[in-house]
């Protein structure tokens, strides 16, 4: 398999084991989100680690290992996106399988097995035109401050979603036209779905403009800006006027 192949069938599998998990009926929700982290999780890393055992790999539910630095490129991946939405049975949540190559996010796959989709870099779907009045995923519960009086500024409409992975894919799908997001994030929250926007031939960056840079010693992500590339400028612009 490519890269992408891979990416998108561990997504696929993986989707389907928090399914069955989750259907088992055996955990409360605060035990659910565990049991599907764990399952997916071990599936996910021993499959990498058969596979492409000469790349590095980052994942929210393993210990760091930092001999990935020393690697050009690094699975990152994120069993659950969104364990409260998974735990609640809600489709807004994700399974994140990137490829980082020399720190730029370059191949992944986004599964969103609540709706029994995956987006994938290898075969880029064409974007839905925007409305005219635009839309902004937020956060369910906190949303950024950055992002309401950005959204203010555009007129844009908020429409609250959960996971990162949900909410970066709903531009993708045309659901939703501006992710902005400055709370603060790990690499296994935006790597794949960065990846995937791209090859979508979306905008991803900081929300300072600056490229998105992975693999490095300190996964921290503070913001994450993925839209059109036509609303990027305006979008940068009102962010720098917060500031």
């Amino acid at each position: 398999m490519t890269d992408a192949e891979l990416a998108v069938h561990l997504a696929e599998v993986a989707g389907r084991l928090l399914i069955e998990v989750r259907s088992a009926g055996m955990f409360s929700p605060k035990a659910l989100g565990k049991a599907g982290d764990q399952t997916a999780n071990q599936f996910l890393v021993h499959a990498i680690r058969e596979q492409r055992p000469d790349d590095g790999l980052l994942s929210e539910e393993e210990k760091d290992n930092f001999e990935r630095l020393a690697h050009s490129r690094v699975w990152i991946i994120d069993p659950v996106d969104g364990t409260r939405e998974y735990g609640e049975a809600r489709t807004d949540w994700a399974v994140h399988v990137g490829l980082a190559i020399d720190g730029a996010p370059s191949v992944g796959a986004v599964g969103l097995p609540g709706l029994g989709v995956v987006l994938r870099t290898d075969a880029p779907g064409v974007v839905p035109p925007a409305p005219e009045k635009l839309r902004m995923v937020v956060s369910r519960t906190r949303p950024a401050r950055e992002a309401t009086e950005v959204a203010e500024k555009l007129g844009a409409e908020l429409v609250p979603m959960g996971s990162a992975g949900a909410k970066a894919m709903a531009i993708v799908r045309g659901e939703a036209d501006i992710y902005l997001h400055s709370g603060g994030q790990y690499e296994w929250d935006s790597c794949a779905p960065a990846a995937v926007a791209i090859a979508h031939g979306l905008h991803a960056s900081r929300i300072d403009g600056s490229p998105l840079v992975y693999n490095q010693s300190d996964v921290y992500m503070p913001d994450l800006l993925i839209c059109r590339k036509e609303h990027a400028e305006r979008v940068l612009a009102e962010v720098a006027a917060l500031a």
